[in-house]
């Protein structure tokens, strides 16, 4: 006779647990509160009439949950079904979930507080599939949902506009279609939306002026069309349309945001280039009327016709006095270095000497000669910078050539500086060498690189454009390059970084490739090396100097470069994205054996460092690649040999056969979330998003 184990009930189900002696494990039959009548159930058959009084002992359970709801316990129980129907229905990480676990809050990605799965986060975990009704809509107590950088498909299910806690929601980089979810506009309490670098269409919905509370709204680098609402939202501090199919006037109400906010579109109206016969801005002149009366206007008397005659005139005074002194001193700043330039002449010279000897490489001049050169290359309204990110306009070219400076370094794009504004603020500037593209091109491709926004990509802020001059302004990421500290460290006496840390930062460099390639078919970085991924106080990869390979003329390179670059690329300005990969994948093998492609080159076998780390695993002593300060680290072995084997698919030799960025980056991920179980295993700390 079956025995009733247990019952537990919420505000969408009953789980009802029966016992049977001939069973030896446990059946769960799980009941909805219009299906109490279901008692044909096969497992039933057997025991209908000894059932009788148990199911009574169910509607009685049934009222007392209808009474009272369901408690924090039942609440989880229902969050935890809707992750495993969401876990079945796509895909990727989430099939690790331990989903015999009672509880989901140890779950990778899932947060919970007061007994609810409150966050869900699982970027960049090769999430595949769509989202389906019934899964992630019946979290209820959500707060931020962040689906960015995986593959998922279709739309937002309608249900998810029950999801009315919901302040946070990033589903940027996936592929999701159609038109913007209708479901996203009665999400009432959504602080923050980013649903850019997908392929959604139609067009933008006024219906975003219902999320009175929004502060970001990230829809570019999709495929919508037609005009821009008048979005009244008061709140909004970030917004970006930019790379859709957009076309007529911007708003009034958002034409305060920056350029790059709207380019690559067919929009007009500030901040872009006026519509066409839309009047310039200008004061509308006071007309004395012929009749003193007419309209209620009266004569100006004698004394306030004096009294403007004299204002007049001092102001002209002050004007022309204003003129004098900046000619005087535009005339000190044209002097050379001594009247102030970006760097005392013996300082410059000092760190000049220093920096050549150590790279033997010969560049443009020092700093501290921009001044003459940059006056001397544009004058008038010309002499001005170009921004393009979020920094509008808080700095001049005339602060930036005031600046004290240091040389960083020297490559095939340039030399870059670190420059000191007067103002406190720390800028690098990149000052260009050999562009050989017109001014249009040259000041298009800024514009589109400015445009590019992501974590892990180092901001362009600004541009200068002359006939003999050309200076990109970035912001400072403050810990070096990952090349200084895989190899600088050995001469410092710092200790190399550890697994953990050489994980995180291939990761945030594939991300930040990967956001290039996604741009367009033809986009690439053209110039991947260990010097061109900057590192934040946190270790954070950011990739630098991307789209600069294709501004020059075709120069040798030199022997760094080379070592990075694909064995069908003969012409550096025409690099493919399947040739970024297989720098990438060089970029790993120096992670992973601490040894910098150029010395592999001069080994004694005279082979590049792929056919050195190929030839080492093809003879199975994979364990010699690998950096000794790797090897001390217990229980990752498994994890270092799927990193190399990922360097190893990249760097192969025919572009066909390498994956695509996208697949780097899962794969990554793949490789981090093992390491972090790991860690828990072992009682460490994992590392997170």
């Amino acid at each position: 006779m079956p025995a009733l184990h247990s019952l537990a009930c919420s505000r969408r189900s009953i789980e009802v647990v029966f016992e049977f002696e001939e069973e030896t494990s446990r059946k769960k039959l799980l009941y909805g509160l219009m299906s109490f009548n279901r008692l044909d159930h096969p497992m039933m058959a057997s025991g209908r009439r000894s059932m009788g009084s148990l199911f009574r002992l169910f509607l009685f359970f049934s009222f007392f949950c209808s009474l009272f709801g369901g408690g924090a316990p039942d609440d989880l129980a229902s969050d935890r079904a809707a992750l495993i129907a969401f876990s079945a229905a796509v895909s990727g990480v989430t099939r690790r979930w331990n989903v015999s676990d009672p509880s989901p809050c140890a779950w990778y990605g899932v947060t919970c507080a007061s007994n609810r799965v409150t966050e869900l986060r699982l970027p960049g975990s090769y999430l595949l599939g769509r989202i389906p009704s019934g899964t992630l809509a019946n979290l209820t107590a959500l707060r931020a949902l962040s689906l960015r950088y995986n593959l998922l498909s279709g739309t937002l299910p309608p249900d998810f506009a029950a999801l009315a806690n919901l302040r946070y929601l990033y589903l940027q980089n996936n592929r999701l279609s159609g038109g913007i979810p209708a479901a996203v506009f009665s999400l009432r309490q959504l602080v923050r939306l980013n649903l850019a670098g997908n392929s959604l269409d139609g067009g933008i919905p006024v219906a975003f002026n219902n999320l009175t509370g929004l502060s970001t709204l990230l829809l570019d680098h999709n495929r919508l069309s037609g005009e821009i609402p008048d979005l009244r939202l008061l709140g909004l501090l970030q917004f970006n349309v930019s790379f859709n199919q957009l076309n007529g006037s911007i708003p009034a109400s958002l034409r305060g945001l920056p350029a790059s906010s709207f380019v690559g579109n067919s929009l007009c109206g500030r901040p872009l280039a006026p519509c066409l016969g839309e009047p310039s801005p200008a004061p509308s002149p006071w007309i004395p009327s012929n009749n003193g009366d007419s309209g209620g206007k009266k004569k100006l008397s004698a004394g306030a016709i004096a009294g403007i005659a004299i204002g007049s005139a001092v102001g002209f005074l002050v004007l022309l006095l204003l003129l004098v002194l900046c000619c005087r001193k535009r005339e000190k700043d044209e002097a050379g270095p001594k009247a102030g330039g970006m760097m005392q002449p013996e300082a410059e010279m000092a760190l000049r000497g220093k920096r050549e000897s150590a790279d033997n490489v010969a560049g443009p001049p020092p700093v501290a000669a921009l001044p003459a050169a940059v006056a001397g290359g544009a004058s008038g309204s010309a002499r001005k910078l170009v921004f393009t990110g979020k920094v509008q306009g808080i700095y001049d070219l005339d602060d930036l050539l005031r600046a004290s400076a240091e040389v960083l370094g020297k490559g095939t794009a340039g030399t870059t500086y670190k420059a000191m504004l007067e103002m406190g603020m720390v800028v690098t500037v990149k000052r260009l060498r050999d562009v050989n593209v017109p001014e249009k091109e040259f000041r298009e491709r800024m514009e589109a690189i400015g445009a590019m926004d992501h974590p892990n990509l180092v901001a362009l802020q600004a541009y200068y454009h002359s006939k003999d001059e050309k200076l990109l302004v970035y912001e400072l990421v403050p810990n070096g390059s990952l090349s200084s500290i895989l190899h600088g460290n050995k001469v410092s006496g710092r200790t190399p970084p550890d697994w953990e840390t050489r994980l995180e930062i291939a990761l945030g460099a594939a991300r930040g490739i990967e956001f290039i390639h996604l741009q367009g078919s033809g986009l690439t970085h053209g110039n991947i090396k260990s010097s061109n991924i900057i590192l934040s106080k946190s270790n954070e990869a950011r990739v630098s100097d991307f789209g600069l390979s294709s501004l020059g003329s075709t120069p040798m390179p030199n022997q760094r470069a080379a070592s990075y670059r694909a064995p069908e690329v003969t012409d550096v300005r025409k690099v493919s994205q399947k040739a970024d990969v297989y720098s990438f994948g060089v970029l790993l093998m120096e992670l992973l054996t601490g040894k910098p492609p150029t010395q592999a080159l001069h080994n004694e076998d005279g082979v590049d460092l792929p056919r050195w780390v190929q030839s080492v695993v093809r003879e199975k002593w994979s364990s010699e690649v690998f950096d000794l300060e790797l090897l001390r680290h217990q229980n990752v072995e498994e994890e270092m040999m799927q990193l190399l084997q990922l360097a190893i698919d990249c760097a192969v030799h025919f572009p066909e056969n390498r994956p695509s960025m996208s697949e780097v980056v899962a794969r990554i991920e793949g490789i981090r979330s093992n390491s972090s179980m790991t860690n828990q295993q072992q009682g460490g700390t994992a590392f997170g998003d």
